[in-house]
């Protein structure tokens, strides 16, 4: 899983400021926390078993860390190139 998101963010790059790619990865960012809520959700209701979600919910977590520390180090290399 963590190779496919640097892939996809290596292409996301190419071609674009710093800021569209922050942008970008923003919004990633809040897509990764409202699938947590409908993970959440879908447990709740028993769509899907407790076992399920936590495996889903530990996935979504790690691309959640991933997703941070991007856009820390973007953040930061802006910044810095000031």
């Amino acid at each position: 899983m963590k190779s496919f998101v640097v892939l996809r963010c290596g292409r996301a790059i190419a071609g674009q400021s710093d800021k569209d790619f922050i942008a970008k990865i923003s919004i990633a960012q809040k897509e990764a926390r409202e699938t947590r809520y409908w993970l959440k959700l879908l447990t709740e209701t028993n769509f899907i078993t407790t076992e399920q979600s936590e495996s889903l919910l530990n996935d979504i977590e790690e691309i959640n860390k991933i997703i941070a520390k991007i856009l820390l180090t973007m953040k930061a290399k802006i910044i810095n190139s000031k």
